[in-house]
């Protein structure tokens, strides 16, 4: 395959005058960049990113536009003889969410959607992508390396993303929708599900809606050539640019840790603010009626129950009472909700409800059923894991009354049992060192004593192999010390991590004699995981915790894109689960 080339050019007035003097660069697919570094004081500069057959007419619209005139400074055009139109778009995608992840420029694109196709030889033009992000890289358009931008939050959240075809086309069909139904007076309450297990993008679908609609009610840019025919051109049109403009929206996640995480994000993306970033108490709060709310880990939302203090329970009733009047004081937050915006869209894993204050899976059932199929969208490509949906299966039936008929492996995915808990603790020092993101983690099997005394160990497994809980509950997996910690369930769903660590402690134990799988809830202590609901009448029953505990292990089980290693504390347990994974020495 022969070698590509980088040419530069200054972005001023003569740009198409000297591009046209290049035969490529006036009829040939080819990708470009457009820069400039950042200023003195400032923390970022300004990128964007392009794909053209006629480069030379490109820059010609794009220095008739006003914004790019004023913040780009520099071009750069990428030629390869062999690139085509599927080429141009993959690389133009690939720069662009590395550019997002690494957070050294503003990206000034839309996120007009490029879905993740394959195409001949894409392996062979991939190697290709890496030598020019390296080239990139060294002349200042980047500032770290891909796998320290992978690693990023910035890059896990980012609205910038490639959507496999069931993501694509779940965003068109809610878009359409929304296109069709924001221009009728609809009533409160409209219901959309997207449902899928996990690592299959719930949180990047939702990202990217927020800040799809964003962009298109923004309007910038709309216009000749600029959203290209990728797959969400077609919305990027006049008309619906009025139908989006000024419309409120927002992104409800319940754990405040996620929340603080895609914070961050949106306050480094244009369009986006981390204020878009809501509870579901603020939503509630709220004077006015928002037109679009998308609620990530929706499986998290409260139901009406005791809160974790009194405040917290006077807030909720306040918040029914205002809402629904005498009558409402069952309501649960996703009442709220649907009471506050035209449509709600839910994105959830009803197999990931891990405390009794969660709306029951019932309940949700109940919904799905009155709402329809054409209400659902099912996501089912696995994103996250190197082992696939396969894995994901294998995690859920290793945990059931039916187990797999036999061990199973999955190619590169790094999975096993570690008898030592010190060993787990240096595999995954070790991962760290590697790759990053290597993290330990644990279902709630030991007080949280640290929490009142910073010196206390939580976690006592050996003389080595001791260790406290996570000592913050915000953006833990990022936090300075959290390599050396154990996170929580609270603090670790909806991450992704390059290699779990998990301790599968005493709550969850294996009977030989009945074979099967069975807690102790003496030795769970989540206090509120395991609290009778007295103001709905619902105790939190054996099933009932045996049901959330093994879900909590699931998560666990299932946060690691590379590889998982697991200690077991409960012989029995540990010797049940050798029959499906093997041990790591």
């Amino acid at each position: 395959m022969t070698s590509y080339s980088i040419t530069p050019f200054d972005f001023t007035s003569t740009i198409e005058k000297q591009a046209a003097e290049h035969e490529h660069l006036r009829n040939w697919p080819v990708v470009y960049v457009l820069n400039s570094p950042p200023s003195s004081g400032e923390k970022q500069g300004y990128v964007y990113f392009g794909e053209t057959l006629n480069f030379s007419v490109r820059m010609r619209q794009h220095w008739a536009n006003e914004e790019k005139r004023e913040k780009l400074r520099t071009a750069r055009v990428i030629i390869h003889e062999e690139f085509n139109k599927s080429v141009c778009l993959d690389l133009e995608s690939f720069l662009i969410k590395h550019a997002a992840g690494d957070g050294s420029h503003e990206v000034m694109n839309r996120n007009t959607g490029v879905v993740d196709s394959d195409y001949f030889d894409r392996e062979r033009y991939n190697t290709i992508f890496q030598d020019i992000f390296q080239e990139m890289l060294e002349e200042g358009v980047f500032q770290r390396s891909i796998p320290e931008i992978v690693n990023s939050e910035l890059f896990k959240l980012s609205p910038f993303k490639s959507l496999n075809h069931d993501q694509a086309t779940a965003v068109v069909d809610i878009m359409e929708g929304l296109i069709e139904d924001l221009d009728k007076e609809t009533e409160p309450g409209n219901l959309l599900f997207i449902e899928g297990d996990p690592g299959t993008g719930k949180t990047v679908v939702a990202i990217y809606l927020m800040k799809l609609m964003q962009d298109i009610g923004d309007g910038r840019d709309v216009g000749e050539g600029e959203t290209g025919d990728t797959v969400f051109s077609e919305f990027f049109v006049e008309g619906n640019r009025e139908r989006f403009d000024g419309k409120r929206i927002a992104l409800v996640v319940p754990q405040q840790s996620l929340r603080k995480s895609i914070g961050n994000v949106f306050d480094r993306t244009p369009g986006l603010n981390r204020n878009m970033v809501m509870t579901p108490h603020q939503v509630a709060r709220d004077p006015g009626m928002f037109d679009v709310v998308i609620v990530d880990e929706a499986h998290r939302l409260n139901q009406r129950s005791n809160q974790n203090s009194g405040p917290a329970n006077n807030e909720f009733i306040d918040i029914n009472r205002n809402l629904f009047g005498e009558g409402g004081e069952l309501k649960s937050q996703l009442d709220w909700l649907r009471k506050k915006s035209r449509h709600v869209i839910l994105m959830l894993d009803l197999r990931q409800t891990v405390r009794p204050q969660d709306i029951p899976r019932e309940e949700f059932e109940e919904i799905l059923e009155q709402q329809g199929k054409k209400k659902r969208y099912r996501l089912h490509t696995q994103m996250r894991s190197l082992g696939g949906n396969d894995y994901i299966q294998y995690i859920y039936d290793v945990l059931s009354p039916m187990p797999p008929a036999k061990r199973l492996s999955f190619g590169e995915y790094e999975v096993g049992l570690v008898d030592s808990p010190r060993r787990l603790y240096e595999l995954i020092l070790q991962r760290d060192r590697e790759h990053g993101l290597a993290r330990m983690v644990a279902g709630y099997a030991w007080e949280w004593a640290s929490k009142k005394n910073k010196s206390a160990i939580d976690i006592d497994l050996a003389p080595d192999a001791r260790f406290q809980w996570n000592q913050t509950d915000t953006d833990w997996v990022n936090s300075r010390n959290a390599l050396h910690e154990v996170g929580s369930i609270h603090t670790v769903q909806g991450y992704d991590l390059n290699y779990a660590g998990v301790i599968i402690g005493r709550d969850l134990r294996y009977d030989p004699e009945s074979g099967e799988l069975i807690i102790n809830r003496d030795n769970y202590h989540d206090k509120k995981g395991k609290e009778n609901n007295k103001l709905r009448k619902r105790d939190t029953t054996e099933e009932l915790l045996r049901s959330m505990i093994l879900n909590i292990y699931a998560v666990l089980l299932t946060r690691g894109i590379k590889g998982t290693f697991i200690h077991v504390v409960d012989p029995p347990l540990r010797e049940y689960l050798g029959r499906y994974f093997s041990v790591i020495r």
